[in-house]
């Protein structure tokens, strides 16, 4: 059975996992985690990849292979 979308009102299936660290101000995706757990958040596509953060805050996508030239600021 696969997952969905932890969001509320999507049905979507996952494709990413979400993981924070509240400490350092960090969020971060990987691809989607064997088993779930309770500290993180299955996301969808769509959801994954309008992923905003607070002000202050990090986001680390963690699923790109390769390393990008050149990062949006």
């Amino acid at each position: 059975m696969t997952r969905q979308c932890a969001r509320p009102g999507c049905s979507e299936p996952t494709t990413a996992t979400l993981g924070y660290d509240y400490a350092d101000r960090t969020v971060w995706l990987d691809y989607v985690a064997d088993e779930a757990h309770p500290a993180t958040y299955d996301l969808c596509r769509r959801h994954s990849a309008g992923m905003t953060v607070p002000n202050g805050w990090a986001l680390s996508d963690r699923r790109m292979s390769v390393t990008p030239l050149f990062r949006a600021s």
